[in-house]
């Protein structure tokens, strides 16, 4: 029998840190005196994407991105914990998943402020690694974020049965061009019209997807 692994994103398939991601980005905006002229919903809509690439969707200027960016990740680091908390069941989910799979996390948060972050939810002893923007160079959806969590985990995909779960395009897509399964769920910021179009198994949250994995991973459609 083929050994299964899990990967898991973070946002809206594990955590909830809506209110630190768009109370963060607003904060950038008024340090930079940055006349932000959307709402909460176009912030929301790109949680997923790098920072980078959020803040050039919202209108920042090429040139100034990474300023920004830098910014953001200060301001972060210090609120993330008091304002993120786990999504329902997330935590009975990876209980039953370290049960009969090796675990890991694949996201385009950065790597280093997550794991404290990881560790104050008492959920990092669950994950062999932990793959952030700053471990690859391109992140999701290429698939070198997958890759690289299986290569330092020294896992083949040809031998063993490995499952992507994301709550977005972007993990369905990075999961197809890596070769391996994937579940989306509907407890973050995808829907499930969208996930359908790059996935044929749809979960309500992390939950009945790693119990759909435990059933041989049986398409669960909402």
């Amino acid at each position: 029998m083929l050994q299964k692994v899990i990967l898991f994103d973070l946002d809206g398939t594990l955590i909830d840190s809506t209110e630190a991601i768009v109370g963060t980005f607003y904060k950038v905006f008024s340090n930079k005196k940055f006349d932000f002229g959307g709402n909460d919903d176009d912030i929301k809509n790109l949680i997923g994407y790098p920072l980078d690439i959020m803040f050039g969707d919202l209108g920042v200027a090429q040139n100034v991105i990474w300023d920004y960016v830098d910014e953001y990740k200060q301001i972060y680091r210090e609120i993330s914990k008091a304002q993120t908390t786990l999504l329902d069941n997330a935590m009975l989910s990876l209980e039953i998943a370290k049960e009969y799979a090796r675990l890991a996390v694949v996201t385009t948060k950065t790597a280093k402020y997550t794991l404290p972050l990881l560790e104050h939810l008492q959920i990092m002893e669950h994950f062999e690694c932990l793959i952030g923007r700053e471990d690859v160079e391109n992140p999701k959806p290429h698939p070198e974020p997958i890759f690289k969590a299986l290569d330092q985990m020294n896992i083949k995909t040809e031998d063993n049965e490995v499952w992507m779960i994301g709550d977005t395009k972007l993990d369905m897509i990075a999961s197809k061009e890596a070769g391996i399964n994937s579940i989306g769920v509907l407890c973050g910021y995808g829907n499930k019209e969208e996930l359908l179009l790059h996935t044929n198994n749809v979960a309500k949250d992390s939950l009945q997807a790693v119990q759909l994995i435990l059933n041989d991973g049986i398409a669960s459609q909402f």
